[in-house]
């Protein structure tokens, strides 16, 4: 009876052997196991292919790509410059008139120079020369008897005159240039074309 009983254990542990033998992980030798998704078999010309031209896409989209950004970092660059060199424009655009009307105004105290008025005003001129100089703002040199200039000059009117067309016969208000770049044009009086006399005189 006890012999019948350890045959049958034994049997048993064999069986049981068995079953953990064929339920044991296994990994099969590099060459046997199939190719992830994605990977490439070198001994195909056909993957090894179209593997180079995705390459070469991704690299080209790259390249273009990291230019792309540096353009745009460069002109973010520039346009911040631009935008600290010239913020103050609209403000100057504003202090011109009253300088122009300051101006009106030293001319009729010029009567009086040595009065303490007068005086006084001076030192206000040169205080306001000074502020628009720091600024960058710098008045445009005009004289009559200068050709008149586009990019400088705007003409308010035309007259009849002997000089030649386009001939600058006065200076009604002064022009401003900002880091060099036009702020306010001169606004003159220009001499006109032989027409135009011919007009008049008819």
């Amino acid at each position: 009876m006890e012999e019948q009983k350890q045959q049958t254990d034994e049997e048993q542990e064999q069986r049981d052997g068995s079953q953990q033998t064929d339920t044991c992980d296994y990994e099969p030798s590099a060459e046997q196991q199939p190719l992830p998704e994605g990977d490439v078999d070198h001994t195909d010309p056909e993957q090894v292919a179209a593997a180079t031209d995705e390459l070469t896409k991704w690299r080209e989209l790259a390249l273009r790509t990291a230019a792309e950004y540096d353009n745009y970092r460069k002109r973010c660059v520039k346009e911040r410059e631009e935008f600290t060199r010239y913020a103050t424009r609209s403000l100057l655009e504003e202090i011109l008139p009253i300088m122009d009307n300051f101006e009106m105004g030293m001319q009729m105290a010029e009567k009086e120079k040595g009065s303490m008025i007068y005086i006084g005003m001076e030192m206000v001129r040169k205080q306001l020369a000074d502020f628009l100089a720091a600024q960058g703002v710098q008045k445009i040199e005009t004289k009559l008897g200068d050709l008149f200039d586009h990019n400088l000059h705007e003409a308010i009117q035309s007259e009849p005159s002997d000089c030649e067309e386009g001939t600058i016969l006065r200076i009604i208000r002064p022009g401003y240039t900002l880091k060099g770049k036009l702020l306010r044009p001169v606004n003159v009086v220009t001499a006109g074309t032989k027409q135009d006399e011919a007009a008049v005189e008819a």
